[in-house]
């Protein structure tokens, strides 16, 4: 008897806390068996995780592989080209995209001979570097929400100003400011009365000296 040709499925999600029902469902849906879904919890910023390796040395030549979609394979972009390239040329088994299914089902390129390469080549590059390029977008917006979240105060400790001290640290710094200035007490003893940083006192006696 030779090799009967398997149904195979990758399942990824970013984190341990995120759901794979949905892509789960799919797959058993679509006839796969249980203990062909390869299932990952992990970031796709590269491709060193266990069940994607596992997946890799399982599958065999003229398998179908299922993918949900593209950037469950992996989000960088040199590495997705890479990945689909060794599965579909040199381990010889075919990848389906299910989001995309009339463009990346790697058998209608095969059929097409050296022009298929060549037009599988340019839509991978096109749909891998979106893929790469909206990760970045992510990353960045993550990075402006926390930084905003923070001018806010809504993350971490509140951002203190003059006008958020308490009466009595108000109360303080006006009555020892010019003392403060004349060098009668020091800017560490003055600081410590308001129980607040350095940094702090400084921004704050700025913001006090701005409003006299």
């Amino acid at each position: 008897m030779g090799y009967e040709n398997k149904k195979i499925a990758y399942i990824r999600v970013s984190s341990k806390d995120q759901n794979i029902e949905r892509q789960y469902k799919k797959m058993l849906e679509l006839g796969i068996e249980e203990r062909l879904i390869f299932i990952d919890k992990q970031t796709g910023k590269d491709f060193e995780r266990p069940e994607y390796k596992l997946m890799k040395r399982f599958i065999r030549e003229g398998d179908l592989l299922y993918i949900d979609s593209l950037d469950r394979l992996g989000r960088n972009y040199d590495g997705v080209i890479s990945e689909w390239k060794h599965i579909t040329r040199e381990l010889k088994a075919d990848i389906i995209v299910l989001d995309n299914e009339s463009l990346f089902d790697s058998r209608k390129f095969k059929e097409m001979g050296d022009m298929g390469k060549l037009m599988e080549d340019q839509f991978l590059s096109l749909l891998s570097y979106v893929a790469d390029q909206e990760r970045k977008k992510i990353k960045q917006r993550q990075a402006e929400g926390i930084a905003i979240a923070r001018d806010k105060g809504i993350l971490g400790r509140p951002k203190i100003t003059f006008n958020s001290l308490s009466k009595e640290q108000k109360h303080i710094i006006t009555t020892y400011y010019n003392s403060w200035k004349r060098k009668e007490i020091t800017a560490v003893k003055f600081y410590e009365m308001l129980d607040l940083k350095k940094n702090t006192f400084y921004k704050v006696i700025k913001q006090y000296e701005e409003s006299l």
